[in-house]
């Protein structure tokens, strides 16, 4: 294990707390010019997300309105009523983004999943990357805002829903600062993305990131002082043993 990863486990909780963590829940909102282009111009707000921490599952409440909620595993999202009835769903909902560009407008479904197996990824990171499949190696440090930040390049097996344009798999660079916090995280998702992490604190044990600003990242580098593509605001995590 590179030292950076254990410092980084280390930073945000450890992993023998993380071992005893069943799920989470989390009060969050997510806003920003990426759901507004695809037609949301709320976002996802105010919502409760119940995030497993053992297998890949999110709920989402409310979803579309009172009483409604929103399921994600990997290969199915599906909504259902107040009675617990599916009123919509989608199986493989991975493959339902082919074709889309940048401006293609998204459906209640795609909402929803790109939303849930984004959230399970924030904040089942660093503690995700021990599972089978994953490679890390630390890489050449970054300098930005005149603080130095430690580099840990991750390849993500093809079983995890990630990040990477829609394909399966993929890589994506995350970078801690000197205590071993969550400072930045690059990916492709939409397109290639610089994610900015803020305002850690601790819940249950483990630290989390509270706010978190996504840019655009072409190739002279992160659009800081660009709009914002989703800002995502926690306001509180319960962490279940």
């Amino acid at each position: 294990m590179p030292d950076l990863f254990e410092l980084a486990l280390n930073a945000h909780g450890g992993l023998d707390r993380w071992r005893q963590v069943q799920s989470l829940d989390v009060r969050i909102s997510l806003t920003g010019g990426l759901y507004r282009l695809k037609g949301y111009p709320d976002g996802v707000p105010n919502t409760l997300m119940h995030v497993e921490t053992r297998r890949i599952a999110v709920d989402v409440s409310p979803w579309i309105g009172m009483g409604t909620v929103g399921h994600f595993v990997p290969d199915r999202v599906w909504i259902t009523d107040g009675e617990r009835r599916v009123i919509d769903q989608r199986s493989d909902p991975r493959a339902s983004f082919a074709g889309h560009t940048r401006e293609t407008p998204w459906d209640q479904l795609h909402r929803l999943y790109f939303t849930s197996y984004a959230m399970w990824n924030y904040l089942n990171t660093p503690f995700l990357f021990t599972l089978p499949g994953f490679e890390v190696k630390e890489i050449e440090p970054h300098e930005e805002n005149g603080e130095s930040w430690r580099c840990l390049w991750v390849k993500f097996p093809p079983d995890i829903p990630t990040h990477n344009g829609f394909q399966a798999g993929g890589e994506q660079t995350f970078f801690f600062n000197e205590r071993g916090l969550l400072q930045r995280l690059d990916y492709v998702a939409v397109g290639p993305a610089a994610h900015y992490c803020f305002d850690h604190a601790t819940f249950g044990g483990l630290v989390f990131p509270t706010l978190r600003r996504v840019v655009s990242r072409p190739p002279s580098g992160p659009r800081v002082n660009a709009p914002t593509s989703v800002l995502l605001q926690i306001t509180d995590v319960v962490v279940n043993d």
